[in-house]
């Protein structure tokens, strides 16, 4: 019963570090995007197609 309960303690912060890795990434790129895109808005009149 102890090893059990050791497995799903380990599966449990295991899933918690992804979550947290998860969000973490989420923030870094959407902030990307924001930068990459006001930078593309403030360049607008130099892109022609």
């Amino acid at each position: 019963m102890e090893k059990l309960y050791k497995t799903l303690r380990s599966v449990g912060v295991f899933n918690i570090v992804i979550g947290i890795v998860t969000i973490i990434l989420g923030a870094l790129t959407g902030a990307f995007l924001i930068v990459n895109g006001g930078r593309l808005m403030t360049r607008k009149n130099d892109i022609m197609f």
